[in-house]
C-alpha cells in the first residue's frame, strides 16, 4: 500500500481506483480520506494551507500533461496535412510557390492513390466535380500520349470554367506535365498543352512562376520559331500569347531571363509584313521585360531599338513601341542607343503631331524630354529638326500631362538661347549697315510668327473651355445620381 508523507501530515489508504481521491491525498485535505490523522499546529495553519494550494496546481498541471495533451501521431498528422488546408481554394491568398511545388512533387512520388486522396481531401470548386479533377491528374501523370492529350483538353475546360480550380490543378501537380508536353513532335498535343497552360496562367501569378520554373521560357521560343510558318499562324499565335502571359513576372521580383526570348521576338517585330496580333503580341512582350531595367542592355543589343522606332509611326502599335522606348530611355545604354538613330527626331515629330492619340501624344513627348536632359548636343539637334514649335503647340494644345513635359522641356531650350545669346553679345555692327529689304523681310516674318501664337492661344483656351464644361456637366449628373 502506498504511503504518502508531508510535515505532520500522515495518509495512509488504499491505491484509489480514480485520480481524485489521489488528488485530494496529495494536496492535503485530510477531511476527504478515511482513516487519515492530522496533527496541525495553530501556528503553522496558513504555511499548510499555501503549501497545499501550490501541490494541488503541481498536481493538476500533471494530470492534464498524462490524460489530455494529444498523441504524437495525431500531431504529426496534423503537421501533415497543414500544407494541404492552406492551398484550399476557398482561401483568398494565393498558395506560396515552395507550397506548390512540394505538392506537386508529392503526387508524381506517392502513384495514383496519393492523387485520390489529395483529389478526395479537396474536392471539386464550382461545378467542377472531384472525378474530373482525379481523372484529369491521373491521367497526365500517368496515362500515353493520348491519355495525355485528352487530360489537357479538360484542364484546359475545367481551367477555363473555374478560377479556383486553377491554384487546385496546379497543387496537384499538372503544369510541369503539361510543360513537358511541348516537346511532343504532335503539333495536335503541343497546342492543346499551350491553351491548358494560357488558362491556368490567367490571373495566377503563382502558376506563372511555376510554369517559368518547369522550362516554359525556354522552349516557347523554338516553338514560335517552328511555327513562323504562315499554314501554323494560329499555332504560333498561341505560343506568343502564353509568353505574353509569362513575361508579366518581370514585373514582379521573380527572375525572368530574357535572353533565349528575344531573338525571335525581334525578328517577328523587323518583318515587312503589317502590323497584326502577332506583332502586337510581341509588344506587349517585349514591354513587359522593358520593366526590369536589368533587361535593357539584351533588348538593345539584339536591335530592338530601330524596330521599336519604326513601329512607333504606325498608329495601331505606336502606344505600345513608345512605351517600351519609354523604359529603355531612361537607361544609359537605351538613351545612347536612340541618340544614335537618325530616325527618333522625325518619328517624334510625326508622333507629337497626333491630336486622336493623345497617350502616344504623351508618351513621345516624354521620350523627348528625357533625351534632351542634361544633353546640350540632343538639344540641338532637336532644335534644329524643327521640334521646338511644336512643343510649343502641345505646350498649349496637349493632354495636361502632355503640356507639363512639353513646358519642361522648353524651359531647357530657354535656358540655352539665354546662354547662347549671353555669349554672342559683343559690338554689333550699325543699324544702318542693314538693308531695307531685310527689315521688311524680318517684320513680315515676326508678324506672322505673333499670328500663329495668337491662334494657338485662342484655340488652347477654347478646349480648355469645352473640357471645364464636359467636366462639370459630369458632375452635375454624378450629383443628381
Amino acid at each position: 500500500m502506498p504511503s504518502i508523507s508531508f510535515s505532520k501530515v500522515q495518509v495512509v489508504t488504499p491505491f484509489p481506483s480514480s485520480p481524485i481521491p489521489l488528488l485530494l491525498a496529495i494536496s492535503g485535505a485530510p477531511e476527504t480520506m478515511s482513516g487519515c490523522h492530522c496533527s496541525l499546529s495553530p501556528a503553522k495553519d496558513q504555511i499548510q494551507m499555501q503549501q497545499r494550494r501550490s501541490r494541488l496546481a503541481l498536481f493538476c498541471a500533471l494530470l492534464r500533461e498524462l490524460f489530455f495533451s494529444p498523441s504524437p501521431a495525431k500531431v504529426g498528422s496534423g503537421v501533415r496535412n497543414l500544407s494541404y488546408t492552406t492551398l484550399k481554394p476557398a482561401q483568398k491568398e494565393e498558395p506560396k510557390l515552395e507550397e506548390s511545388g512540394e505538392e506537386a512533387e508529392a503526387v508524381t512520388e506517392g502513384g495514383e492513390k496519393n492523387v485520390e486522396d489529395m483529389v478526395e481531401e479537396r474536392g471539386g470548386t464550382g461545378d467542377v466535380t472531384a472525378t474530373a479533377l482525379q481523372r484529369s491528374v491521373k491521367q497526365l501523370h500517368f496515362g500515353g500520349w493520348e491519355e495525355k492529350a485528352a487530360a489537357a483538353a479538360e484542364v484546359k475546360r475545367i481551367a477555363q470554367k473555374d478560377g479556383g480550380a486553377r491554384r487546385t490543378l496546379a497543387a496537384l501537380g499538372v503544369i510541369p506535365s503539361l510543360v513537358s508536353m511541348l516537346d511532343s513532335d504532335d503539333g495536335r498535343r503541343r497546342r492543346l498543352a499551350v491553351q491548358a497552360l494560357v488558362e491556368l496562367a490567367n490571373g495566377s501569378f503563382t502558376n506563372k512562376a511555376l510554369m517559368a520554373e518547369a522550362g516554359v521560357l525556354k522552349r516557347l521560343p523554338r516553338l514560335i520559331m517552328d511555327t513562323r510558318d504562315p499554314s501554323r499562324r494560329k499555332e504560333c499565335l498561341e505560343c506568343l500569347v502564353l509568353l505574353l502571359s509569362v513575361s508579366s513576372l518581370a514585373k514582379t521580383q521573380f527572375p525572368v531571363a530574357a535572353g533565349d526570348v528575344l531573338p525571335p521576338l525581334i525578328e517577328i517585330l523587323d518583318s515587312g509584313s503589317a502590323v497584326d496580333d502577332l506583332k502586337l503580341t510581341c509588344l506587349g512582350t517585349l514591354y513587359n521585360l522593358s520593366t526590369k531595367l536589368g533587361n535593357a542592355r539584351a533588348i538593345v543589343s539584339g536591335g530592338a531599338v530601330g524596330a521599336l522606332v519604326r513601329l512607333s509611326r504606325e498608329k495601331e502599335a505606336s502606344e505600345l513601341a513608345l512605351a517600351t522606348l519609354g523604359n529603355l530611355v531612361v537607361t544609359a545604354v537605351g538613351k545612347m542607343a536612340m541618340e544614335e538613330d537618325e530616325m527618333v527626331p522625325g518619328t517624334l515629330f510625326e508622333t507629337m503631331a497626333w491630336e486622336d492619340k493623345p497617350r502616344s501624344q504623351e508618351l513621345a513627348v516624354y521620350v523627348l524630354m528625357v533625351l534632351a536632359q542634361r544633353s546640350t548636343m540632343q538639344r540641338r539637334k532637336v532644335a534644329e529638326s524643327g521640334l521646338v514649335p511644336l512643343l510649343l503647340e502641345v505646350a498649349l494644345l496637349g493632354t495636361p500631362v502632355a503640356r507639363k513635359r512639353a513646358l519642361q522641356t522648353l524651359q531647357w531650350f530657354k535656358m540655352d538661347t539665354q546662354t547662347s545669346m549671353a555669349g554672342r553679345l559683343a559690338p554689333q555692327a550699325k543699324t544702318s549697315d542693314l538693308s531695307v529689304d531685310d527689315k521688311v523681310v524680318d517684320q513680315s516674318e515676326s508678324k506672322e510668327y505673333r499670328k500663329d501664337i495668337k491662334k494657338m492661344v485662342k484655340l488652347s483656351l477654347r478646349k480648355n473651355m469645352e473640357y471645364i464644361t464636359r467636366r462639370a456637366t459630369v458632375l452635375e449628373d454624378v450629383s443628381s445620381i
